[in-house]
C-alpha cells in the first residue's frame, strides 16, 4: 500500500511539474502548432478569435495537430517524452537519501519501488537489489552523488546484466 502511495505521489508531482513547465515555457494560448498554425502564420492579429478558430478548424479538419505533435513537424515538437525515464528520475530525485541508504543495505521499500519503475519484474528484485548494492559502492567511490547518476548507473548495470536485461520489460 505504501509503495502504491509513493508511486502515485511521484506521478502526481511529475504531472504537476510538467504542467507548470508547459505553461511557463509556452505563453501561446492559441492552437499552438499544426497545419492551421502554419497556414495562418502571417495573419496580422493571430490572437483574435477568427484566426484562432480558423487555425483550430484547419487542424481539426486535417488532423494535422495530432500528426504534427506525434511526428514533430508543422511547428510542433515531440520532445516532451515524460513518462518512463522522467518518472524514474523524478522518483530517484525525491527519494535519493532513502534509495542510497537502501542500496547500501541491499534492499528496501524505496529500492523496490525504483525497480518497479525501471520495469524490473518482482521476481527479479533480489537480483536487482544485489546489483544495486554493488553499484552503490561504485557510485560512492566515483564521488557521484546525484539522482541522475544513480539512475544512469543502474540502467547501465541492468543493460550489462544478462539476467536483468532479459527480464526487464523495457
Amino acid at each position: 500500500m505504501r509503495r502504491k502511495l509513493l508511486i502515485l505521489s511521484a506521478a502526481a508531482l511529475l504531472i504537476g511539474a510538467q504542467a507548470g513547465v508547459v505553461f511557463a515555457a509556452n505563453p501561446d494560448t492559441g492552437p499552438g502548432c499544426g497545419l492551421g498554425k502554419l497556414a495562418f502564420a502571417d495573419f496580422k492579429h493571430q490572437k483574435n478569435i477568427a484566426p484562432q478558430v480558423l487555425m483550430a478548424t484547419t487542424n481539426g479538419t486535417f488532423g494535422s495537430g495530432t500528426f504534427g505533435i506525434s511526428s514533430g513537424t508543422s511547428g510542433c515538437t515531440n520532445d516532451g517524452q515524460v513518462w518512463a525515464d522522467s518518472q524514474t528520475t523524478m522518483f530517484a530525485l525525491l527519494n535519493f537519501e532513502n534509495l542510497t541508504q537502501e542500496m547500501a543495505q541491499g534492499g528496501g521499500e524505496h529500492l523496490a519501488s525504483l525497480a518497479t519503475l525501471m520495469d524490473v519484474p518482482a521476481e527479479q528484485h533480489p537480483a536487482f537489489f544485489a546489483m544495486a548494492q554493488e553499484r552503490y559502492l561504485y557510485l560512492v567511490q566515483a564521488g557521484e552523488t546525484s539522482s541522475s547518476a544513480l539512475v544512469k548507473s543502474l540502467n547501465d548495470a541492468i543493460a550489462k546484466s544478462p539476467v536483468l536485461a532479459q527480464a526487464s520489460l523495457r
